[in-house]
């Protein structure tokens, strides 16, 4: 056999073998046995926190909060789309007669396995896009 049939050879058996495994993994998650919701527990990324539970989750900034007051549910393809609060903080001393300042915001993104990218907008303003690991520790500098 000259040195480029045992060269095609070996190609056809390492794609067999790719193929093989691939369709083993996708046999393992059943067709439309998505998650239907975020998991719940704590999400760190750089600069923000995410806690769910079943029927809402609360959000840290560095300097700000949020609320999400309903459960961030996921469709087939792992996007997420809620609405909820956002709240901006500001440094030094809160004074008592103080108004929080809140206002609508939408919480947005996309989940594959414990990995989660959020974006969140307050009307038209992109206050950011985020990176989330389940588990993970935020790296949160608090402007308190």
């Amino acid at each position: 056999m000259q040195a480029s049939g045992v060269v095609a050879k070996i190609l056809i058996e390492v794609m067999a073998a790719v193929l093989c495994s691939v369709g083993l993994t996708s046999a393992a998650v059943p067709a439309g046995k998505h998650p239907k919701a975020v998991a719940t527990g704590a999400w760190g990324g750089e600069h923000i926190f995410l806690e769910v539970s079943e029927k809402s989750a609360k959000v840290e900034f560095d300097c700000a909060h949020g609320e999400i007051s309903q459960a961030m549910a996921l469709d087939q393809r792992g996007d997420f789309d809620v609405s909820g609060t956002f709240s901006a903080e500001h440094g030094g001393p809160v004074r008592r007669d103080e108004s929080e300042n809140s206002s609508p915001a939408r919480y947005s993104g996309h989940v594959i396995g414990d990995t989660m990218t959020l974006t969140v907008t307050r009307g038209k303003e992109n206050v950011g896009t985020f990176t989330l690991t389940r588990g993970a520790q935020p790296m949160l500098r608090k402007c308190r």
